[in-house]
């Protein structure tokens, strides 16, 4: 009844699309036999949709013209998905001739957030809701972290994020990278290590739209978890706010959804940054998004009259997503 309201005539081909089996990504495991790995996913007929994206936009007549460069995409990823309207699987992931798995299944639409969270070498990182883990390992392929928390307030979520860790980073690169991973409560950081960070990653606990619709067991939508989910916007609120004051002046914030929800997206941004503003005297600047929506076009279906952010919806050719995401900067 709600995304009706919300989408219009898009709403029941975006409700089929839920309904529909995904499709996923094959992230590049850079710590394993990249090279090899990408021969055999190439053989599959899969596209590396990142690099394809940014070599396209290098030849682009506007691009190498223009005055205003579009934006550093975080660098050195590397996730293969099969054409639009191919539904093929890829196999398992596999243990490599390096010791460790080869590359990891995910949603490539969750891919997003950390491309746009622009990593830079030397970052210091915070990934403030990091479980199960793909987003962190994303961030970890980058290259660019001089060290990086991983934090999960569940200590068996946290489990699965060692777990991650220990399958596909070689454990000097975990010592060298300087990962840690925490169990605290993620409102309260920004009194933890306030003003610390270069780039965070608040990928937020939500009623993850998809899994909802599959999945009846524990279902946030069920009677009985109500008040949760009535409560989900401002836990919401709070974590933004800790991440953003987490972050040092200059430094850059992402945060994203894998919900439809206006509640749960626009609506999160913009108490977050009131907050911020009242209560701090910081200030927050949300940034356009435009260019990345047009790198990744022929990938995505970004929904036009998202107001504040990006919101990939998901779509029977490709069907991905769905996911949210905003990239903001700390003024001050």
């Amino acid at each position: 009844m709600t995304y009706s309201v919300q989408f219009g005539p898009l709403w029941p081909s975006i409700r089929v699309s839920l309904l529909s089996e995904p499709k996923y990504g094959a992230l590049i495991n850079n710590f394993a036999d990249w090279d090899n790995v990408r021969t055999k996913l190439e053989q599959l007929s899969a596209r590396d949709f990142v690099n394809e994206a940014i070599s396209h936009r290098e030849l682009e007549p506007e691009s190498r013209h223009s005055a205003t460069p579009f934006p550093a995409c975080s660098p050195n990823l590397r996730c293969f998905t099969f054409a639009r309207g191919d539904v093929s699987r890829f196999p398992p992931a596999r243990l490599g001739s390096l010791g460790v798995m080869d590359y990891y299944l995910m949603d490539a639409a969750s891919l997003l957030p950390v491309l746009a969270l622009g990593l830079q070498p030397g970052d210091t990182v915070l990934d403030l809701c990091a479980a199960p883990g793909g987003k962190m390992l994303a961030l970890l392929q980058t290259g660019c972290c001089r060290n990086i928390a991983a934090n999960d307030i569940s200590t068996s979520r946290t489990g699965r994020l060692q777990k991650v860790l220990q399958s596909y980073v070689p454990q000097e690169s975990r010592e060298r990278n300087q990962v840690r991973v925490t169990s605290w409560d993620g409102r309260k950081w920004g009194e933890l290590e306030g003003d610390t960070y270069d780039r965070v990653l608040v990928d937020v606990p939500c009623t993850t739209d998809r899994h909802s619709l599959h999945q009846d067991e524990n279902n946030i939508f069920h009677r009985s978890r109500k008040k949760e989910r009535q409560m989900l916007p401002m836990l919401q609120v709070q974590l933004l706010a800790a991440g953003l004051l987490a972050t040092r002046p200059g430094g850059h914030v992402v945060y994203s959804t894998c919900s439809l929800s206006h509640l749960q997206n626009e609506y999160v941004v913009h108490g977050a940054i009131e907050l911020l503003d009242n209560q701090y005297n910081i200030k927050v600047q949300v940034e356009d998004m435009s260019h990345f929506r047009k790198l990744f076009m022929d990938t995505f279906y970004f929904f036009p009259s998202c107001q504040v952010g990006e919101l990939v919806i998901p779509n029977l050719l490709a069907n991905f997503g769905p996911m949210y995401f905003c990239k903001m900067c700390r003024l001050t």
